[in-house]
């Protein structure tokens, strides 16, 4: 199975990454990548990043905005 990444800026739109994501091949794999890059893909731009299998089944979204207020 395959899981991407979807960025977004605030208002929704599909945005560019600052930070060119590889293949995933697990979830763990995709997840421990935005928490090393996430701030770069901030201050690139993406604002929301959105998870899917190969499916295309969204197992979830989160702002990157609210990671870096928290």
């Amino acid at each position: 199975m395959a899981w991407t990444w979807r960025f977004e800026t605030a208002d929704g739109t599909q945005a560019a990454p600052a930070v060119e994501p590889e293949e995933f091949t697990t979830q763990g794999d995709a997840e421990s990548w935005i928490g090393e890059y996430w701030k770069d893909l901030l201050e690139g731009g993406a604002e929301r990043v959105r998870l899917s299998d190969d499916n295309g089944t969204e197992i979830y979204a989160m702002s990157l905005r609210e990671a870096l207020d928290a």
